[in-house]
């Protein structure tokens, strides 16, 4: 993996004292991200179009302006945004259910399909590792990667 050592990091003298777990941790943050970028190029999108269609898989259906927030840009850009994925088939809008004057922006059959498809291998490969552990140690995993979740969330809405 390329990207900054983690003797880069402890030089920095606020992140010198850093566990290695932590250092761990950045890395696997890190490869995601690489993960990411090359699985947005591999569907021909960018990473903010990626980032948008793995929001409404995570979170379901959502308005412009909910998007916009999760994404962290302006609500015209989403909107362009929107149009684009749209127009590739990944996404639609649909009018809510409750309020027919809002719309929703939802992932479609073939825009999961084709995300599914590009991020399977890596999905498979992750599944194969977590099945190699122990009872135990899927136990002890499970509880620090919900731990550090919730801890990144916490960060997010602050």
């Amino acid at each position: 993996m390329h990207g900054v050592s983690d003797d880069a990091i402890r030089e920095e003298p606020a992140l010198a004292a850093l566990d290695d777990t932590t250092l761990a941790v950045r890395r696997l943050i890190s490869a995601s991200q690489d993960l990411t970028v090359r699985t947005a190029r591999r569907l021909a999108m960018n990473v903010s179009d990626m980032t948008a269609i793995m929001q409404l898989s995570e979170h379901g259906p959502m308005g412009v302006a909910e998007l916009a927030r999760r994404l962290g840009v302006s609500s015209p850009a989403t909107s362009v945004l929107v149009d684009r994925l749209e127009k590739a088939g990944h996404v639609a809008r649909v009018r809510d259910t409750l309020d027919r004057r809002r719309v929703r922006i939802t992932d479609t059959p073939a825009g999961r399909a084709a995300t599914l498809a590009a991020w399977l291998p890596a999905i498979e490969e992750i599944d194969e590792v977590s099945r190699s552990l122990s009872a135990s140690e899927r136990d002890v995993a499970r509880d620090l990667l919900d731990r550090l979740t919730r801890a990144m969330a916490r960060r997010a809405e602050a």
